[in-house]
């Protein structure tokens, strides 16, 4: 089991918790991180870009002049695309770009991004959330006693409306249930911050074989 400490809202050592080796220990391959965000970030591309094909563009249903007789190439149609404001040849049409990898490698690359914060000293654990106020600046000051700066993540086993309105105005900052953690998020993400509580809900969602 790998310990790391927690601390409380002071930044003050509050205990110690034994993390899971199988998710936060497991080994840090950036060959298979990458390949699972490359695969996040495709599933996010909208590919709705279109061009009209020659069926599509208005107009050009009669033909132009007759087949014969008058000099001019044959043309069936103003529609053409080799005419202006004809339709378009292999143009792009509405896709989706998603596509997916095996469950089990998808998971093997969340340990791996769990494994590298904690290998890089990125996660955070705290005792529990205590704020004296449900203000956007309560949350910003727990950043500077804790000494967290650039993109955090927060994970929590559910959402609330507290931290929800804590979080949602701080720039570079994510709130995401454990359930939903993906792994772009987790590289993304300078800093993972979470409860003792969420870390074991954590491990009983994403821990299984």
């Amino acid at each position: 089991m790998l310990d790391l400490d927690i601390k409380n809202t002071h930044n003050e050592k509050a205990g110690i918790i034994a993390l899971d080796e199988q998710v936060f220990g497991a080994p840090v391959v950036p060959s298979l991180l990458h390949e699972v965000v490359q695969m996040q970030r495709a599933s996010m591309r909208q590919g709705n870009a279109a061009t009209k094909t020659k069926g599509l563009v208005r107009g050009g249903g009669r033909k132009p002049w007759r087949q014969k007789g008058t000099g001019r190439a044959r043309a069936g149609s103003t529609r053409s695309p080799i005419w202006r404001g004809g339709g378009t040849v292999f143009g792009p049409s509405p896709r989706s770009y998603a596509y997916s990898v095996p469950k089990k490698k998808a998971r093997k690359a969340l340990y791996s991004a769990l494994s590298s914060k904690v290998k890089e000293g990125a996660l955070v654990v705290l005792d529990e959330w205590s704020f004296s106020e449900v203000k956007t600046k309560s949350m910003a000051n727990l950043f500077q006693k804790l000494g967290l700066s650039g993109r955090i993540l927060i994970a929590v086993s559910q959402k609330d409306d507290d931290l929800t309105r804590m979080s949602n105005n701080l720039p570079n900052v994510k709130l995401v249930e454990v359930r939903n953690l993906d792994v772009y998020s987790l590289v993304l993400y300078q800093t993972l911050l979470m409860t003792q509580r969420d870390v074991t809900r954590l491990v009983e969602v994403w821990g299984k074989s």
